[in-house]
């Protein structure tokens, strides 16, 4: 049985601790090789997931793909302005680094029609699971010193589009840029520009 031990603990709080999500202004000109990116792609697999149902699906973006996917973000953060019509400081911020990054990645839930153990009354689990995949490749690129960046402003049924997706059978679940960074911030970087504060434990305890 493996054990782990105050060192092990110590390394894994760091990794947690200095994760970042790391945007277009500090990816730099560096390729991941493949082995590296099959070391993130293989601690996706290590996940848990309900009934060990393992529904992650994850398409590696080509340069062509990629310009359609920035368009699209582009569009959308146009749009998204207005509801932060009351904080300029939005319109000045750089929230991807899709043409920046060395590789994307489209990330997918496989809708199961069969029954999934754990699954009967929480639909939605599934698609946690796949979170909890995300997380890994994050943290495992974050200990390989290789920086993530979640792209969340887009518009799902044109993601769909773009990779030819049955969303009957497919659900978008998130875009991420991986790529080497020229550093990585003592602090998140929203919280250095003061757009919120970090909670404490007890505000997240409900009593």
């Amino acid at each position: 049985m493996m054990k782990f031990n105050k060192k092990d603990l110590k390394t894994l709080s760091n990794i947690i601790a200095f994760r970042r999500d790391v945007r277009g202004n500090d990816f730099i000109n560096k390729e991941i090789s493949k082995k590296k990116l099959d070391i993130i792609l293989q601690s996706a697999l290590n996940s848990p997931s309900v009934g060990y149902s393992q529904p992650w699906n994850f398409i590696i973006v080509d340069k062509e793909k990629r310009e359609l996917v920035y368009e699209n973000f582009n569009k959308s953060f146009e749009e998204s302005k207005n509801k932060f019509s009351d904080r300029p400081l939005y319109n000045t911020l750089k929230l991807e680094g899709i043409k920046e990054s060395n590789i994307n990645i489209a990330v997918y839930y496989k809708k199961n029609s069969a029954n999934v153990l754990g699954q009967t009354y929480m639909k939605r689990t599934g698609e946690y699971s796949v979170v909890c995949a995300i997380l890994n490749m994050w943290l495992t690129a974050r200990a390989l010193n290789i920086g993530m960046g979640w792209v969340s402003i887009l518009k799902p049924k044109k993601i769909n589009k773009i990779f030819n997706i049955d969303k009957k059978e497919y659900k978008f679940i998130a875009y991420l840029c991986f790529g080497y960074t020229k550093e990585f911030y003592d602090e998140p970087e929203l919280k250095q520009l003061k757009w919120n504060k970090k909670k404490k434990l007890k505000e997240c305890i409900i009593n």
